[in-house]
C-alpha cells in the first residue's frame, strides 16, 4: 500500500461515515453509527455531538440538547467538536451558546487566532458589538493584520447605529472610531478600499464633512476603485450637504461633459442652478469660479449646455444617447414649476416629444422615459400629439379588415409605444364602452400579427406584443368595473390565459390574472400561479400579501396555511441568513453593506405582513384543529400563544407591500394617491388589530377554565391568579370593543382604491356580516361566565337570566350570518356565467365565529358541570323534591341544542350548493362573438372557477362536520 502525503487523525477517519450518514440525510443511521463508535471510544466528545445533530434533526430535541451540553460542560477545544456543536446550536436557533463555546475555548488556547476569529464571528450573530470590538482587538494582539483592527473600528460604529442615545453615538463610540483610524493613517498602515470607505463612513456620521472631502481628495481617496466614479459620487453627496452648490454645480457640469448619458448628476446640475439663483451668487472678478472649475449660474448657460450635448448627438454617425435629451424635457419641467419664461427657449414640449419618439421610440424604454412628462402637454393637444406619432408610424398596407400592421419589430415596437401613451393620456378611458370593445378587437389583432415575431423563442422570453394583449385584458378591466357586466372579466381572463399558452413566463400576465381570479372567488388556480412566479426572499414580504389575503377567505384553509407558512419560512430565515450576511462582509471588509443588512432585518421583522401572516396563521391553526385535533388548551400550548404577550410592533411597523407591482398606464388621476396608501395601512393595521385581539382573547379561555390550584397555596395567590386573569380578560375585551368601534366609522367612509390598487381588507365584510359583533359578544360571556363560578347557581338568578339572553342573542346572530351566506355562489343566466363571491367570505365568517362560540360555550360546560353536580348533591341531602333545573342550565341545553340546528342547516346549504355549481354545464354556454380558440381559453377559466368554488364548500363542509362532532362532548 502506498504510503500517504500525510498522516490522517484516526478519529477523522472514524468519524467519516457519521458526517457521510448526516450530509445525506440519513440521520437515524448516524446516531446509530454514533452509538457503536461511543461504546468503543467513550471519551470521543465529536461522536457525541454528531449523534445530537441526528437526533435534533429526527424531532428529539430535548435528547440533543442534553448530549450538546454534556460536552460543552467540558469546555472542548478539539476543532471537531467545536464546529459539530456550532452547527447544532444554529440548527437548534440557539446562537448565544456558540459564543459561550468559543468563549472557554479562547481562554485554553488563547493564542489561537482561529478560536479568535471564530468568538468575533460567534458575538456578529448575536450582534454583541461591545464584546466584538473587544475580541476584534484581542485579535488583533496576537496577529497584527489590519482587517482585525477594522473589525474593532466597526463594531464601534455599529454599537453608535444601535445606540438608543444619540448623543452617546456622536460623543463616544464614533469619536473613538475615527482616533483609532487616524492612528493607522499616521502610521501610513491603511491598505485596503475597505479601511478607506469605513473611515469616510464615520466622517460622514460624525458630520466632518470637510475632512470627508480631504480624504476623498487626498491620496487616500485613490484606493476607491471598486466602484465607477465612486470618488464623485462621494464628493457630489458631500458638497449637497455642505451646500457648496458652486462646487457641486461645477463638478455635475465636468461630469456630464465626459458622459453626457450618466443622469445621476443631471438633477445635482438642475438643482445646484437653482439654489445658486436663489441665492443670487456670481463668480468672483478673477481667478476660478471654485476648486471643481466653472460654474454654471444663469438659466441661459444651463439651457445651452444642454443644448449643446444635444447637438453632439444629433453630428453623430451612431446611436443617439437618450440622456440629452430627457435632460431637455426635465429641464423644461423645473423651469415651469417655478414659473421661469426661460421655458420658451427649449422649444415647444410636443415637438420636443415628437422629436424624442422619433430617435427612440423603437426602444421599450421610450414610453417610461416620456410618460415622466405627459403632463407638460395642455389637454387639447393629447390628440393631436398622439395623431402626429400615428403619422410617423412604419405601417404596412391595410390587411382584412382594414388594420395596418407593423412589417417588423421595430416597427412594433413603435406602435405599441403610441398605443400606450394614448391610454396614458387617458384616451382609452374616456372612450364609450362600444368604442373600447373595438380598440380591444384591435389590440387583439396587433397581439396575434405579433406573434410571427417570436416563433423561435425560448419559453423564458417574453413575445414582442405581449403588451398589446396586456394592454387589452386591462381595457376588458375597465369595462367591468365601468358597467358591471361580469362577460368583460371572462373575457380579460380568456385573453390572459392565451397570453400565457404563448410566453408561459410573463410575470405581469400571472399579477393580473391571480388578480382577477381572486376578485371572482376563486383560490385554486391563484397558488400554482403564484409558485410559477418564481418569488424570490424580499418578494414574499413586497407581493406576498397577493397571496394570503385571499386564502382564508375563499375558503381554501390547507392552502391558506400553506401560502402562510411559505411566508413565515422566509421571515423566520431571515434572522439566520442576516447574520451570515454580516459574517461575510466582515470577512471580505465590505463594511457600509453592514448597516444596509442590520437596516434589512429590521424592515423585515416589523413588515405589516409578518404581523398579518402570523396572527393569521395561529387563528386558522385554531379553527383547523382546536377541540378537533387536540385541546384548545393543548393547541395555544403547542403554539407558545400567550394572552399577555403582544408581538405586533405596532409603533415600528412598516408597510412594505409593493403597490406599485403591476403594469399600468393609467392617467394620474386613477392612479393610487396617498391618501389612499395611508387609508389602505390604517385599514389593515385596523383588521390586524382585531384578529390579533381575537387571538389573544381566544388564548385566555383555556386559562380561565382550568379547575383551581390545589389548596396548599394560600387563598390570596389563588385571588390574585383569578383577578389578573379577570384583568386581561377584561382589558382585552375593553380594546376589541374600542377597536371595533373605531373600525366601523372608518368603514363608513367606503375607501374605493383602483382596481390595480391594495385590496380591501376583510374589515368592511366582516363588519356588514355581522360576525366581528358576534364574535365579541360571545367572548365577552367568559366575563359574566366567570361571575358565575364565583357566585354559584343558588345566589344568581338575575345573572342566569342575563346569560340565558346572550345565548339566544348569539344563536340569533349566527342564524343572520348563515343568512347572509345564502344564495347562488355560481349563476347561469341565458348564456353568462355570474360570480358571487361575497357569498362565500359571508360562509367563512360563519365557519370562524362559529368556531369561537363552540369554545365559549365548551368553557361554558366546563363551569357548568361543577355546579349542577354540586346542587344535586346538596339537594340529595335536603331531600328537596325540586327537580327543576337551573335557569342557565336550560338556556344552555337550548343554546347546544340551537348550536346543532344551525350546523345541520349551514351543511344542508353548502350539500344543495355542490349539487347546483356542480350541476352548472359550462361547455353549453354558447361564447358569441368569439373564435373556437378564444372560447376555449375562456370555458378553461370558467372550469377553474367553478372547480375552485367546489373545493372551497368541500373544506368549508368538512370543517364544520368536524366541528359538529364537538357538540355531541357539550352536554352537561
Amino acid at each position: 500500500m502506498a504510503a500517504r502525503g500525510h498522516v490522517q487523525d484516526p478519529n477523522d477517519r472514524r468519524l467519516r461515515p457519521i458526517y457521510d450518514y448526516l450530509d445525506n440525510g440519513n440521520n437515524k443511521m448516524a446516531i446509530q453509527q454514533a452509538d457503536k463508535l461511543l461504546k468503543k471510544h467513550k471519551d470521543l466528545h465529536c461522536a457525541k455531538v454528531l449523534k445530537a445533530i441526528g437526533l435534533q434533526r429526527t424531532g428529539k430535541q430535548d435528547e440533543a440538547f442534553a448530549l450538546a451540553q454534556e460536552v460543552a460542560t467540558l469546555e472542548p477545544t478539539d476543532d471537531n467538536s467545536l464546529q459539530a456543536l456550532t452547527i447544532l446550536y444554529r440548527e437548534m436557533h440557539r446562537p448565544e451558546l456558540v459564543t459561550k463555546l468559543y468563549e472557554a475555548a479562547v481562554k485554553k488556547v488563547p493564542l489561537s487566532e482561529e478560536y479568535h476569529s471564530h468568538l468575533f464571528m460567534a458575538y456578529a450573530r448575536v450582534g454583541e458589538y461591545k464584546k466584538m470590538q473587544q475580541a476584534g482587538m484581542a485579535l488583533y494582539k496576537i496577529v497584527p493584520k489590519n482587517p482585525y483592527y477594522f473589525w474593532s473600528v466597526m463594531s464601534l460604529v455599529m454599537q453608535a447605529i444601535s445606540a438608543q442615545d444619540e448623543k452617546l453615538a456622536q460623543t463616544m463610540f464614533l469619536p473613538l472610531a475615527e482616533r483609532m483610524v487616524e492612528k493607522m493613517v499616521k502610521e501610513e498602515k491603511i491598505e485596503a478600499e475597505a479601511e478607506v470607505q469605513l473611515y469616510f463612513m464615520i466622517l460622514e456620521r460624525l458630520g466632518k464633512c470637510e475632512e470627508a472631502l480631504d480624504v476623498i481628495r487626498g491620496p487616500l481617496g485613490e484606493k476607491l476603485t471598486s466602484e465607477l466614479q465612486s470618488r464623485e459620487s462621494k464628493c457630489m453627496r458631500l458638497y449637497q450637504r455642505l451646500q457648496r452648490w458652486p462646487e457641486c454645480n461645477a463638478l455635475a457640469h465636468k461630469l456630464l461633459l465626459k458622459n453626457p448619458d450618466d443622469w445621476q448628476f443631471y438633477p445635482s446640475y438642475f438643482d445646484s442652478l437653482f439654489h445658486l439663483m436663489d441665492q443670487a451668487w456670481s463668480p468672483p472678478e478673477d481667478g476660478q469660479h471654485c476648486p471643481e472649475g466653472a460654474v454654471h449660474h444663469t438659466v441661459a448657460e444651463v439651457v445651452r449646455f444642454v443644448e449643446d450635448r444635444i447637438e453632439g448627438e444629433e453630428g453623430k454617425e451612431s446611436r443617439s444617447l437618450r440622456g440629452p435629451y430627457l435632460a431637455r424635457l426635465e429641464l423644461m419641467d423645473r423651469l415651469r414649476q417655478r414659473g421661469c419664461p426661460e421655458e420658451t427657449q427649449l422649444g415647444d414640449p410636443l415637438e420636443l416629444m415628437v422629436q424624442f419618439f422619433g430617435k427612440f421610440g423603437d426602444k421599450p424604454c421610450c414610453i417610461t422615459d416620456l410618460k415622466l412628462y405627459l403632463h407638460l402637454l395642455p389637454p387639447d393637444q393629447h390628440v393631436q400629439f398622439i395623431n402626429r406619432l400615428s403619422e410617423a408610424l412604419p405601417l404596412g398596407e391595410p390587411a382584412d379588415g382594414g388594420l395596418r400592421f407593423p412589417a417588423d419589430t421595430k416597427a412594433l415596437q413603435r406602435h405599441l409605444c403610441v398605443c400606450q401613451l394614448s391610454r396614458a393620456l387617458g384616451l382609452h378611458h374616456a372612450l364609450p364602452p362600444d368604442a373600447k370593445l373595438r380598440l380591444v378587437a384591435e389590440l387583439k389583432a396587433h397581439y396575434r400579427h405579433g406573434l410571427q415575431f417570436g416563433k423561435n423563442a425560448l419559453k423564458t422570453e417574453l413575445q414582442f406584443s405581449d403588451m398589446y394583449c396586456l394592454m387589452a385584458a386591462h381595457v376588458y378591466v375597465d369595462l367591468w368595473t365601468e358597467t358591471g357586466d361580469e362577460d368583460m372579466a371572462w373575457q380579460s381572463l380568456g385573453l390572459l390565459q392565451e397570453g400565457l399558452s404563448h410566453s408561459p413566463s410573463n410575470a405581469q400576465f400571472k399579477l393580473l390574472l391571480l388578480l382577477l381570479y381572486c376578485r371572482l372567488g376563486a383560490f385554486e388556480p391563484v397558488v400554482d400561479l403564484y409558485s410559477s412566479l418564481d418569488a424570490k426572499h424580499v418578494q414574499h414580504d413586497t407581493i406576498g400579501f397577493l397571496l394570503t389575503r385571499y386564502a382564508e377567505s375563499l375558503g381554501h384553509f390547507a392552502a391558506a396555511s400553506q401560502s402562510c407558512n411559505f411566508s413565515l419560512r422566509f421571515f423566520h430565515s431571515n434572522q439566520k441568513d442576516t447574520s451570515e450576511y454580516i459574517i461575510q462582509a466582515y470577512k471580505y471588509g465590505a463594511f457600509e453593506k453592514i448597516p444596509e443588512f442590520i437596516a434589512l432585518r429590521n424592515r423585515l421583522n416589523q413588515s405589516l405582513h409578518f404581523a398579518q401572516v402570523r396572527t393569521e396563521r395561529m387563528l386558522l391553526d385554531l379553527f383547523l384543529e382546536a377541540d378537533i385535533v387536540l385541546s384548545l388548551e393543548e393547541s395555544v400550548k403547542a403554539m407558545s400563544l400567550s394572552a399577555e404577550e403582544d408581538d405586533v410592533p405596532w409603533d415600528s411597523m412598516r408597510d412594505n407591500r409593493d403597490l406599485t407591482v403591476f403594469t399600468s398606464w393609467d392617467p394620474k388621476d386613477r392612479q393610487l394617491t396617498e391618501e389612499q396608501r395611508r387609508r389602505s395601512l390604517e385599514e389593515e393595521a385596523a383588521w390586524l388589530r382585531i384578529r390579533s385581539l381575537t387571538l389573544r382573547l381566544l388564548a385566555c379561555l383555556p386559562a380561565l377554565g382550568r379547575p383551581p390550584p390545589p389548596p396548599q397555596n394560600s387563598d390570596v395567590s389563588n385571588q390574585n391568579g383569578v383577578s389578573e386573569k379577570s384583568s386581561l380578560l377584561g382589558g382585552l375585551l375593553k380594546q376589541l370593543g374600542q377597536t371595533l368601534q373605531a373600525a366601523a366609522q372608518a368603514a363608513e367612509k367606503h375607501v374605493q382604491y383602483p382596481f390595480l390598487g391594495p385590496p380591501s381588507t376583510r374589515l368592511a365584510a366582516a363588519l356588514s356580516s355581522g360576525c366581528c359583533q358576534c364574535q365579541a359578544a360571545a367572548l365577552h360571556l367568559s366575563v359574566h361566565l366567570q361571575e358565575l363560578e364565583a357566585a354559584g347557581l343558588d345566589e344568581s338568578a338575575e345573572l342566569q337570566t342575563q346569560i340565558c339572553n346572550t345565548f339566544k342573542s348569539l344563536v340569533v346572530q349566527l342564524q343572520e350570518i348563515l343568512n347572509k351566506s345564502k344564495g347562488d355562489l355560481l349563476e347561469m343566466t341565458g348564456s353568462k356565467l355570474k360570480t358571487r363571491p361575497s357569498l362565500l367570505e359571508n360562509l367563512v365568517f360563519f365557519v370562524e365565529t362559529m368556531c369561537i362560540v363552540l369554545w365559549v360555550a365548551s368553557y361554558c360546560a366546563k363551569i357548568l358541570r361543577p355546579l349542577k353536580t354540586s346542587l344535586q348533591k346538596k339537594k340529595k341531602k335536603k331531600k328537596d323534591a325540586n327537580t327543576a333545573l337551573p335557569v342557565v342550565v336550560c338556556g344552555f341545553q337550548e343554546l347546544t341544542s340551537s348550536l346543532q340546528d344551525l350546523l345541520s342547516e349551514a351543511l344542508e346549504h353548502i350539500k344543495g350548493q355542490e349539487t347546483t355549481v356542480t350541476a352548472l354545464k359550462l361547455a353549453a354556454l354558447t361564447l358569441e362573438g368569439h373564435t373556437q380558440e378564444e372560447a376555449g381559453f375562456v370555458r378553461s377559466a370558467m372550469d377553474k372557477v367553478q372547480s375552485s368554488y367546489l373545493r372551497s364548500l368541500q373544506e368549508v363542509g368538512d370543517l364544520l362536520k368536524k366541528r359538529s362532532e364537538t357538540i355531541k362532548t357539550l352536554k352537561i
